[in-house]
């Protein structure tokens, strides 16, 4: 049967933070639930809470897509950063999905690469060569380049590691659970979010966020350099929290109008990855994939 790029999909996006799932006819999210992402377990246990809770969705789609913070090898699913979120190497996660959902026709793939292609399809990538950067818990992100995504492991920027091999990765020093990590001696306990908060009236708080941000620049000024893209979409909690990409900008000022990178914020929000994924999985479906 022919697939149209409306027909409904049910879209999942799992991270370190929350699972989300969604209906998605086209770029429009037809209905959604969401639940945090349990803190212990096992994957299979978190899936299947996910599922109890839209049971009654089932028969409204042919389809399903999985996005899930990490990796994806041929349908087992295995976790880059730990601390981000940790998960057993090689989770049988499309065999699963296609378990409790009752569909053969099931896609995973990498959350920020789906959330790319969401954003180049649908959001401020425009149809345009462009790497999509989402700064979280984690960072992640996607490189789209003639209308094609990159698979694999691009796009995981959040793994760049410096000269300084016990620094750790990039994302050790610049995401949300870095910023909670500085500001506890200022403010036992403060979230990401307070420390946003805090920025405007308090010094400490307000170097925590420029030094994050500054981290970020020096990473498109390399993106830009390596990949030339026409643009790097930011998204994510951090990415864009008020004051966040001004800050990056400020951070890349004094550059070359040439090295100069064109930074737009991602405009989907949540839903890019659920968009994003039921995209690929019509696309997928049209091609003769699973």
């Amino acid at each position: 049967m022919a697939v149209s790029e409306a027909e409904t999909v049910l879209a999942l996006d799992i991270g370190g933070t929350k699972m989300l799932a969604a209906l998605v006819a086209g770029r429009e999210v037809v209905e959604t639930s969401r639940m945090p992402t349990p803190a212990g377990g096992n994957p299979d246990e978190w899936l299947a809470a996910l599922f109890g809770e839209i049971s009654a969705w089932r028969g409204r789609y042919r389809k399903v897509g999985v996005a899930v913070s990490g990796v994806v090898d041929d349908g087992l699913w295995s976790p880059l950063n730990r601390r981000t979120l940790d998960i057993p190497d090689r989770f049988p996660l499309v065999a699963s999905v296609r378990r409790l959902s009752g569909r053969d026709a099931v896609l995973a793939a990498n959350d920020a690469q789906a959330a790319a292609w969401g954003e180049y399809s649908y959001g401020a990538g425009q149809g345009v060569d462009m790497v999509f950067l989402t700064i979280s818990t984690g960072i992640g992100g996607g490189i789209v380049v003639n209308g094609r995504l990159l698979g694999g492991m691009a796009g995981n920027f959040g793994q760049f590691r410096g000269l300084d091999e016990a620094a750790g990765t990039l994302e050790d020093s610049v995401t949300g659970r870095w910023m909670a990590a500085e500001a506890a001696a200022y403010l036992p306990g403060a979230t990401a979010r307070d420390v946003f908060e805090a920025a405007g009236t308090h010094d400490w708080a307000k170097s925590i966020v420029t030094t994050s941000a500054g981290r970020t620049a020096v990473l498109c000024r390399n993106l830009q350099v390596a990949l030339d893209p026409r643009r790097i979409v930011i998204g994510g909690g951090i990415g864009l929290a008020p004051g966040y990409l001004e800050a990056v900008r400020a951070a890349l000022s004094s550059l070359p109008l040439r090295l100069m990178p064109q930074l737009h914020a991602a405009t989907l929000g949540e839903s890019a990855g659920v968009v994003g994924i039921a995209s690929l999985s019509n696309q997928e479906d049209q091609s003769g994939g699973n």
